[in-house]
Order: C-alpha cells, then structure tokens, then sequence
C-alpha cells in the first residue's frame, strides 16, 4: 500500500468515525529535520564538542591534508 493510499483509508476512517483527519504527508516535514539538527546540536554540547560548524571543520581537513609520501 502506497502512502497515499493508507493516507486516503485513514482520512476515510477519521471522517467515518468523527474524529478530525490526519495531517497529510509532508505536511511536517521541516519540522521533523529542524529537530533533528537540534538534537545533533545538544548531543555535541554534552559531549564537549562544537556544537556549530563540524561539517564544515571536516570538509576542510579533508580539503587541506597533507599529500601522502609516494613510495
């Protein structure tokens, strides 16, 4: 069954019974991601790193490293 189709069997099901429809997929999905960098952010507070920027830090490291001696 296809997300759109449990959504449409769920809407029926709330309007059957009464109750107010679910959201519609998607519909937080921004949410869900702002939340989630949220929580990453916490976790690297307690753990004493940065909390901001680490993507960044390891992409440059990554960039800047020395070349490898050749054999």
């Amino acid at each position: 069954m296809s997300l759109t189709q449990q959504y449409l069997l769920d809407t029926y099901r709330a309007q059957r019974l009464g109750q107010p429809a679910p959201p519609a997929p998607g519909t937080h999905d921004w949410q869900v991601v702002r939340e989630l960098r949220d929580h990453r952010r916490f976790r690297a507070v307690l753990a004493e790193r940065p909390a901001h920027g680490r993507i960044r830090q390891a992409l440059g490291r990554w960039l800047h490293r020395q070349p490898r001696p050749s054999r």
